[in-house]
């Protein structure tokens, strides 16, 4: 079911006491989807995306009162996403006791360890070679290709110049390109 309401009708809605949780829970049903997928594309295993999409939601329930309405609402929550799937590959690393290219060579284990891997399949070598990515080439790479988030939005979300992001992408597309010619 789409959710229709406008983002700046529910930010009305969420100003009132009297409609807040009601806004709150069409914001859940409007992007619980969009950002499962942004995050699972971070984390790659369901079961930490679905942990990490419940932190996030928690976030914004506890943070609805310091939103000051500079950014999009769904801007807002693509940063929300982003860092607490950071903070999540973070903890992780520091509990494992690793570096981050372990961590980042895990995701790519991940991938090929899904029942369904089949490595001569182009959509799985993409999977492969975006985990192969640098963790900020990762994020820009899947918020310009699977969410098509425009640069402006997407320096909004990571705090970034869009110069900056535009680099990211480029650096991004040619490494997964080697990769997919090259395996």
């Amino acid at each position: 079911m789409a959710v229709t309401i406008q983002d700046s009708e529910l930010l009305v809605q969420l100003r009132d006491q009297g409609t807040r949780e009601k806004a709150f829970t069409t914001i859940i049903k409007k992007y619980q989807e969009k950002l499962y997928w942004h995050i699972r594309r971070m984390l790659v295993d369901h079961e930490d995306s679905n942990d990490v999409l419940q932190n996030v939601f928690i976030r914004v329930w506890n943070g609805l009162d310091n939103f000051r309405e500079d950014a999009q609402l769904y801007t807002w929550l693509y940063r929300i996403a982003t860092n607490e799937s950071l903070t999540f590959i973070e903890q992780r690393k520091k509990k494992a006791a690793v570096s981050l290219d372990d961590v980042e060579g895990s995701l790519s284990n991940k991938v090929m360890a899904d029942k369904h891997f089949d490595p001569n399949r182009l959509e799985w070598k993409l999977q492969v070679a975006i985990q192969q990515l640098p963790e900020k080439q990762r994020i820009v790479f899947n918020l310009r290709y699977y969410d098509e988030m425009p640069y402006e939005e997407m320096s909004k979300v990571l705090e970034t110049s869009e110069g900056a992001l535009k680099a990211s992408y480029h650096h991004a597309v040619k490494k997964i390109e080697d990769y997919i010619l090259n395996h």
